[in-house]
């Protein structure tokens, strides 16, 4: 089967992060996923490097941006959704369960009262299993928590954009010990993603690539199915748990956690500023051990 669109990647080598442009080549209409808003930490400096690559493809091809798809709210990198947005319009989409996410988070940061978390700050909140278009292609969301409550994926055209749930087969899974995160439910997730035709193609959101391979992003279901060293086929429930909590217990809290939970559950908007005229980032202490949960 002919596809009806085109996948264009942009690979972050700072925070590892892969983006998409999904276009409709009968329309030329198009949504992007996941994008990245470059940050220093060290300067407390924003720049869209990441974000200008992917609008200078959106409009050297004249393309309609009809839809901005965030799989989650991402923990090791500031969304570029807002700022691509008001370059370029489209409608920024989420799951719906980013309230439970937003909730977590508020009390976290101790926001102030103008900050509601009731998902108001993105411009779509998907419901499982909703049918929504880009161009005249047609495309699901699909609920995959585990990772974090709020996780989506997004079938379109023979494609499946994973988010954080799965890397590729040979880096494995997603942790699952952030806020809200279950093993048991990220196991379930994946299965249900591991039952659609084994020729889907995947595209992952991270690639944290082992010594003897590139960069890579696109697998495909049965590939998974054959070889993911955590949840290839024959790996109980039981088995990836076990393994997924430990291996959980050994990792760091991510660097950029802190500065872009803040942003994301936002939509990629900065904290208000103040009285100055300048925007601040929260840094809570001694809330966030090496499980990452507070």
């Amino acid at each position: 089967m002919t596809s009806r669109t085109t996948v264009q990647a942009f690979f972050d080598e700072q925070t590892w992060t892969v983006s998409y442009v999904i276009t409709d080549q009968d329309s030329m209409r198009a949504a992007i996923v996941d994008p990245v808003l470059d940050f220093d930490f060290k300067s407390g400096r924003t720049s869209a490097v990441q974000a200008d690559r992917v609008l200078d493809y959106v409009r050297a091809r004249g393309l309609t941006v009809e839809w901005i798809l965030e799989t989650h709210a991402h923990a090791d990198h500031l969304s570029a959704a807002r700022y691509l947005q008001q370059a370029a319009g489209g409608r920024i989409g989420i799951g719906a369960h980013i309230r439970e996410v937003q909730s977590t988070f508020k009390k976290l940061y101790n926001l102030d009262r103008q900050f509601l978390p009731d998902g108001s700050q993105f411009d779509h909140l998907f419901e499982d299993g909703e049918i929504f278009h880009i161009g005249r292609v047609e495309a699901r969301a699909l609920r995959v928590p585990g990772h974090t409550p709020a996780d989506m994926a997004y079938l379109v055209d023979g494609a499946v954009f994973v988010g954080d749930t799965l890397f590729m087969p040979d880096v494995g899974t997603a942790r699952a010990d952030f806020p809200g995160g279950d093993a048991r439910a990220l196991y379930r997730s994946i299965r249900r993603i591991l039952s659609l035709a084994p020729e889907t193609r995947m595209y992952v959101c991270h690639d944290y690539p082992p010594e003897n391979r590139p960069a890579a992003w696109e697998t495909t279901v049965a590939e998974q199915r054959a070889s993911n060293i955590h949840v290839r086929d024959g790996i109980s429930e039981d088995e990836f748990v076990r393994m997924r909590t430990a291996r959980d217990a050994t990792l760091e809290v991510p660097t950029l956690i802190l500065p872009s939970l803040q942003v994301n559950i936002r939509a990629g908007q900065l904290p208000p500023a103040e009285d100055n005229g300048v925007s601040y980032l929260k840094i809570p202490l001694n809330l966030l051990g090496r499980s990452a949960t507070p």
